[in-house]
């Protein structure tokens, strides 16, 4: 049995409210909805919707987020009153009529592995590169801050003047992911032009020539295009430049832990990763074909 309009949108509203208290960002809430009204659409139990999307050749990423949304739903009903469950009975077949099983579906759903891919990473030439084919100031700004602080796209889009120390030569990123605030380096280089950006230091740093915010999508044009300027065949995106940024540090030579902290990390097994794609120990060792 498939879900009706009335029933998509009671089920919306128990998920942005359990979000809405359990402190999650607009993005994850965005997901959450996105997965979950495609699992209440398909009339199909979690673990059929799950191999549905696996047989269709989706990601496993975003079968992770399916089975996350999905178990997230499961979740919230098993709080929720009784007469809220009879209500949305219908989403999980083998629940029907034995609204105590919901514990059962959530046991048998299963832990969908993350991929193990390594970030791509762009060498320092190629950022040097990436820069000089960027004419349009903001535009190149925006690649030089992301890159040398290690901004998430979301931190440069969200960037304020009063967020920039330029005394103190640092930035202070508030409730970014997680609503942490940190603190990250300011490039000389791009103080300097940041400073002669524009008179009027008010709002947000980057701003689009009709004055508004630039979106995830338009940054990620603009890197397209440098590339391709540049001459750089990678597949790369803004989360690239923080990459990019953590493998040169801890190629200079940087404490991993001073990483962790520069990016936001709350776990540093998370920042390990760039241990992995860092050429630091293996350019030191010869190939056997040089012998």
């Amino acid at each position: 049995m498939n879900a009706n309009t009335s029933n998509i949108s009671e089920i919306e509203a128990i998920v942005v409210q359990e979000c809405k208290l359990k402190g999650y960002s607009q993005k994850t809430i965005d997901n959450y909805l996105y997965h979950i009204k495609r699992f209440a659409l398909s009339g199909k139990s979690p673990r059929d919707f799950l191999l549905a999307l696996i047989e269709k050749g989706n990601s496993d990423e975003t079968i992770r987020s399916a089975c996350f949304a999905i178990k997230f739903y499961l979740n919230t009903i098993k709080k929720d009153s009784l007469e809220t469950k009879k209500s949305i009975g219908f989403l999980v077949p083998e629940m029907q009529g034995a609204f105590l099983g919901i514990q059962e579906v959530l046991d048998n759903l299963p832990n969908v592995k993350r991929e193990k891919k390594l970030p791509v990473i762009l060498s320092k030439e190629e950022i040097e590169r990436l820069i000089s084919s960027t004419k349009n100031m903001n535009h190149r700004l925006i690649i030089q801050v992301g890159y040398s602080a290690g901004l998430r796209i979301s931190e440069i889009i969200n960037l304020k003047w009063q967020d920039i120390d330029f005394d103190r030569n640092v930035i202070h990123l508030k409730r970014a992911k997680g609503k942490k605030d940190r603190i990250v380096m300011l490039s000389l280089k791009v103080k300097e032009n940041l400073i002669n950006l524009t008179s009027n230091k008010q709002g947000y740093v980057f701003l689009t020539n009709r004055n508004g915010k630039y979106t995830q999508r338009t940054i990620q044009k603009i890197l397209e295009n440098a590339a391709k300027k540049a001459g750089i065949r990678k597949k790369i995106t803004p989360h690239t430049l923080r990459h990019s940024f953590a493998t040169h540090l801890l190629e200079n030579g940087t404490d991993i832990r001073y990483i962790r902290d520069l990016l936001g990390h709350s776990d540093i097994s998370t920042t390990l990763i760039y241990t992995k794609v860092s050429n630091k120990d293996i350019r030191n060792i010869k190939s056997p074909l040089d012998d």
